[in-house]
Parts: C-alpha cells; structure tokens; sequence
C-alpha cells in the first residue's frame, strides 16, 4: 500500500470517527500507531533522545488526537497534521529532559500547511467524561492546558511552581491514557 493510500485510508476512517462510528476510530488508532512509532524512533534518533523515549511520545501523541481530533479539517491531509503533533510532542519530551531543540526548517515544511489553529473549542464529549475522573489539581490543569494556558499562567493561577505544574500536567496525561486505553478496552 502506497503512503499516499494509507493516509487516504487514515483520513476515511477519522471522517468517520468525528461522525461517531467508534470501530473507525478503532481501525484509525490501530492502522495509524506503527507509523506514529516510526515517526517517535526516528524524531528520537535525530535529536539524540533515548529510544525508549519514543514509546512515551506515541502515548501523548494518541492521547492529543483524541483530544484534538475535531480539529483536524477533513479537507485536508491527515499526514502533515499527524506529524506535526508527533513533532510537537516529541519537543515537549525533549523540552522535559532539559534538552534544548532546534528544528531545521527543512524537517517542518510539509507539517506548515496543516497548522494546528483552533477555534479555541475543544472536542468535550469523551474528554470532559475522562478529565472529570482526574483528582484536583491535575483535571483543572488540563483544563486550563486545553485552553492554551501556559505553565506561567497555570502556575499563577493555582499558586504552584512553574515545575510542579508541568510535572501534574505529565502525570495528568498519563493517566489519561491510561483511562482512555482502558474505556477503549470495555468497548471492544
């Protein structure tokens, strides 16, 4: 199968998933993890991170479509939307470590076209339903990150450090999927 047929594929199935057949988003996260995988090890050993980094980063990157997936516009291609989360999410880990990342222009410009602008809405139904079952502070910093809060603010708002609020905003979302991937279990 061509890239190009897969990524038609992929595009079928999320148009379908946003429509609310769940046994397409299902096929859409399955057929769809490999490639993620490969973009994670391979963005690992272009930056110098730890393999086993890249397991983490396809976490947060399924974790990110689910939360975004309204966000993706059906008219365009789903590759460059895909990768430039996979290559946000694997500065974001980088960023953790305390590693620095400079991105060559070069790596991003097929990702340029598919920006990931919002309205400012959020897709509520299943994520509402999964950060209501976090414990205070992790589900309002979640909030307030789907808000496009940054730690600057988040940390204000809450009186906690800058630190603590990203290190409740990694174990948030790692509990988070957790409980997505155990609600995708029960359905099947």
């Amino acid at each position: 199968m061509s890239a190009r047929t897969r990524e038609e594929q992929w595009a079928e199935w999320m148009r379908a998933a946003i429509a609310g057949d769940s046994r397409a988003y299902q096929s859409f996260l399955t057929g769809v993890t490999p490639h993620l995988r490969a973009l994670a090890l391979n963005g690992c050993d272009r930056f110098g991170a730890p393999k086993g980094e890249a397991e983490d980063v396809v976490q947060e990157v399924l974790l990110a479509v689910h939360l975004k997936r309204g966000t993706w516009d059906p008219d365009r291609p789903i590759g460059p939307w895909l990768s430039a989360i996979v290559r946000n999410k694997l500065i974001d880990a980088l960023r953790r470590r305390g590693r620095r990342t400079n991105v060559p222009i070069e790596d991003v410009m097929d990702t340029l076209t598919a920006d990931e602008t919002t309205d400012g809405t959020t897709d509520l139904g299943d994520a509402e339903r999964l950060i209501a079952r976090l414990r205070p502070p992790q589900d309002e910093i979640v909030r307030l990150s789907l808000a496009g809060k940054d730690a600057r603010e988040m940390a204000g708002r809450l009186d906690m450090s800058e630190g603590a609020v990203r290190v409740a905003l990694h174990r948030a979302l790692k509990t988070l999927a957790k409980l997505y991937r155990s609600d995708v279990d029960e359905d099947e």
